[in-house]
Order: structure tokens, then sequence, then C-alpha cells
């Protein structure tokens, strides 16, 4: 059967049609725009109104009367007095525009895909927060979920930022291995890509998983405000530590939250310890430290990786040595240990007397230690002494005289640490990539934090004695003679490095014949040999003594 065509009125006239529609919404649209003002009025009057008449059905019958004389009198005052009607005009106007003002609904409760989301999470925690004697089961599939989550959160995305859960109390949340089941399974279904921290109240049977920020790493050496004896490791968490100091962060000044570490005879943890892996930033922490310790101390620096990262620190005051071949280390560090014990002989002999102790044992001594396994194995071919067993007096008794000892390693090497330095050694750090495994060993506790999407340099966790594992992030502290560091990084390193001592000038030969001029090469074997003059100053004290 053949189609009929249209007819030509309904052919032809769709073009218009359509047209006149695209044109009458257009003057729709304008029109409500133009009347807007008047619409949000109108609106308000109206809203005006019913609140006065629910308000007007809500007053008792007794005291009607006296409303209405009241509204009378007040309406009687406002035609009297100058310009009031139009006051008052305007003031009805006003409030009916308020209150017919467009609102944006309240969010009272999760949408659709939040829904969901939090739906697949129970689910997901049904098999770990339930058993089959349990008549009736908080985690149960097809259950009601929000009896079990308490609290959540989700930023603009849809994601979870904050989730609060209520577990059963038969969950066995004292066993580690039963709590990281159920952490990996909330950071599986939260979204990857994010560091999660999470919260165990054992005592009222709840779990808070909370998303962190990442770590700033924009900020670099500088002058930190601390007291002698408080160095700056870090910065961390805002709710983690309960001070705050101010910090340079490129253009601006900030609060950032430190880990500060104390030292001193009142320290409970006098010595440290930082492990990490290749390119993990132990290096940048112990350069770090030792500009710090440069304000109110002296510094021995022992580079036993011999790649030069403390170059910079050769020669400048306040520095007694940089070494990084295994003659000079152990005769630096056995200079270290005859000064720890002069320095003990010293202060008894003042406590003795009922003497102050001298200013010569109060300034700190600082014996700072990159890769001293590298040391010990050539050490070890060579027939000669470990240099970590030099560290014995210093580790032991240093702290009651100002001599604090820092050690970097990296994990492939930990097992050639000494007990000594395992022992003494009470704060702690580790930096790098790192399994949860790793850093439960060298703190002594895991972090309750997942491991973060990309490290960078200088980033990892922190403990301090007993205290708590803490995020950290090392200040960004390059070597200033590396190419790769940037301009700014290398100023900001060269503007903390003290100067360098003006060698001393030739007198004059009309001055006498005490005074004569001391050859080039003596005074470089004379610097070279620097570490070696206060040990023989130690031994005539001892002696004397």
């Amino acid at each position: 059967m053949a189609r009929r065509p249209l007819p030509r009125i309904l052919s032809s006239g769709s073009a218009s049609i359509t047209r006149s529609r695209e044109i009458a919404r257009t003057a729709a649209d304008n029109a409500t725009d133009v009347l807007h003002p008047l619409i949000t009025v109108v609106r308000g009057l109206r809203l005006l109104a019913v609140s006065g008449r629910q308000k007007w059905a809500a007053t008792p019958k007794e005291r009607r009367g006296p409303k209405l004389f009241l509204a009378a009198a007040c309406v009687l005052v406002v035609a009297l007095i100058p310009y009031g009607p139009i006051l008052a005009l305007i003031a009805v106007m006003g409030a009916a525009a308020w209150k017919g003002r467009e609102r944006v609904p309240v969010k009272t409760g999760p949408d659709e895909a939040e829904t969901a989301r939090l739906r697949a999470l129970y689910e997901a925690l049904v098999p770990y927060f339930s058993v089959p004697e349990d008549p009736s089961p908080l985690f149960a599939h097809g259950g009601d979920w929000e009896k079990a989550f308490e609290g959540y959160a989700f930023d603009e995305d849809g994601r979870i930022t904050r989730l609060q859960v209520s577990y059963p109390a038969y969950f066995t949340d004292g066993e580690a291995a039963a709590r990281t089941r159920i952490e990996q399974v909330l950071h599986a279904k939260s979204g990857r890509g994010r560091e999660y921290r999470f919260s165990w109240d054992e005592e009222a049977n709840r779990l808070v998983m909370t998303v962190l920020d990442a770590l700033p790493t924009s900020i670099v050496a500088q002058r930190f405000v601390t007291a002698p004896g408080e160095t700056v490791l870090g910065f961390t968490d805002p709710d983690a530590v309960s001070r705050t100091v101010p910090v340079r962060d490129g253009d601006m000044t900030v609060d950032a939250s430190p880990v500060v570490w104390r030292t001193g005879g009142r320290s409970t943890e006098p010595h440290l310890l930082a492990v990490g892996q290749p390119g993990g930033g132990t290096t940048t922490l112990v350069r770090s430290i030792a500009l710090q310790a440069l304000q109110h101390g002296d510094v021995l620096l022992v580079d036993g990786s011999g790649t030069g990262e403390y170059g910079a620190l050769a020669g400048r005051t306040g520095v007694l040595a940089v070494e990084s071949g295994l003659s000079g280390a152990l005769a630096t560090l056995e200079w270290a240990a005859h000064e720890t014990e002069r320095r003990l002989i010293t202060a008894n002999l003042a406590r003795q007397t009922g003497h102050p102790a001298p200013d010569d044992i109060r300034r700190p001594l600082w014996i700072l230690l990159d890769r001293p396994s590298v040391l010990g194995h050539l050490a070890a071919a060579d027939g000669r002494p470990d240099p970590q067993d030099l560290l014995r007096i210093p580790l032991r008794h240093g702290r009651a005289v100002q001599v604090v000892v820092v050690l970097a390693e990296q994990f492939d090497a930990l097992d050639g640490l000494t007990e000594t330095v395992r022992t003494h050694t009470r704060a702690r750090a580790v930096l790098g990539p790192a399994s949860p495994e790793q850093i439960a060993a060298v703190l002594g506790a895991g972090p309750n934090t997942t491991p973060p999407p990309e490290v960078p340099a200088g980033r990892g966790y922190a403990r301090l004695g007993t205290g708590p594992v803490l995020r950290l992030q090392v200040p960004a502290t390059p070597d200033p003679y590396d190419d790769a560091t940037s301009d700014a990084h290398r100023q900001a390193v060269l503007d903390l490095l003290p100067d360098r001592p003006v060698p001393m000038e030739a007198a004059p030969a009309d001055e006498g014949p005490a005074t004569e001029q001391v050859p080039v090469a003596v005074e470089a074997a004379v610097a070279e040999a620097r570490p070696s003059e206060p040990l023989a100053k130690a031994r005539s004290a001892g002696a004397e003594s």
C-alpha cells in the first residue's frame, strides 16, 4: 500500500512552528528575568502572610485582643510620624524580598551514589564483623548500614573523606592482624591514591577512618624558632602535635606543625637513628640537623658513603672535621670518645668541688655518621676496629655532657648495626618507601596510616622514644654544590652555612723573632690534624686531674 504524502501545510510549516516555539520560550525566559524581583517579593509576601496566619491561629483567644490593640497602635504611630507609611512600605518590601529569596536546599543525607558507596562498604565488612552465633548481628548481608556507620563525610567528587564505624564488642580489635585486615578492606573500597589514618577506640568499639592531606614539600631549610637543645626533624599533621612554628613557604609565612627532637641532660631520647632506602632522604635529614646544630654547638661529620654530600660544611666555623676515609673516620671517632671521657671527668670534678660546669663542656658536640656500615666493612677487611665500637662511650654517657650522636643507615645494612647503637638510639626515623613490617621493625610500632601514593624525598615516619608514630616530611636541604639543585634551594642552604674562619695573617718581621711566618703546607697539615689537637688537650687535662 502506497504511503500518502503529508498535507502541504504540515510539511512546509514544521520549520515555522519550531521557530515560533523558540521565540516563545526566549520571550518567557526574558520575562522571567525581568520580573524576577517582583516574583521574589510576591513569594515573600505570600510566605509572610502564611506565617502570620499560623501565628494568629496558634495564639490563645484571651491574648488576641491585646495583640490586635498593639498592632493598631503601631499602625497609628507609623501613620502619624513623617514619612512613616513610606518607610513601613519599604520595610515590608525588604522583609518580603528576604523571605522570598531562593534558598539552596540543605543536604540532609547522602544521595544515591553516596548511599551505594556506603552500602558497598557495609557489605564488604560483613564477613569480618559478624559471626553465625550472634542473634542480632550489627553487620549482616542486606542489613541496615545506618546503624553501623555513625558518621560519614564526602568530598565534592563523592569520595569518602571520613567514616566512623561501630563494630561488635566480640571483634578481636586487640590483634594487629585483625585490625590490618579491616584497614585493608576500607582502604581498597574507599579508593586508592590517598592516605588514610585509622583511629581505633577499643573501649567504645569504634573505628574512625580519615583521609589525610599530603604533607607540604615546599618548606626549605631555614632558621626555625626553637630553643637551645631543640631540633626540628620535619613537619607533620596539625592535629598530631600541640605546637606550631612560623616557617617560610615560598613567598608566604605559615604556621607549620614540627616534629621537635629534644636533646641534652634531661632528654629521654638523646641519640637518633635514621633509616631509609637509597634516595629516601636520610642524607638530607643529617644535613638539616647539622645546619641546626651549628647554631649552638660543634659538629663532627663522618661520611661513610664517600660521595662528598657534606663538602659544603668542610672548613666552616664550628665544623671540627668532615671525614670520608677510614683512617680519618677512626681518628675522629677516637678523639670523640676521649673528648666524651674528658667532659665526664671535668663535670665530675666540678660537681665534687661545688662549682658550675665549665663552658667548654656545656657546648654541645654533635657526632653525625652517614652509612657507618660501609666503613665497618672496610675496617673488617683491613683488620681494624669497627667505627661503631668507638661510639660506645658517646652513646652511653654522652647525654650527661652534651654529646649527641646521629646515625643514618639503609635498610640493607641494618644487620650491621651493633647492639649499643640499637639500644641507645631511642629517637628513630624511617624515610622513603618502606613496608609496614620494615617501619615497625625500626620504630618499634607500625604506623596508623596507609602508605602514601607518592613518596617524595624526605617523606616518612618518626617516633621519639615510646611516643606515637608521626608522619614526617623533612625540609628540603639539598647539597648546594650539586648541579641538580635549584637556585632557591641552593641559596637557602648557603645562607645557613657559617662563615669559614679567616686565616691569621703573618705578623711583621720587626715585632720580634717569636712571630714567624708559617708555610702554607704546614697550615694545611695543621688543618687536617685539627681533631687531634683537642685530643692532646683532653689527655693533658686528664693527666693533671
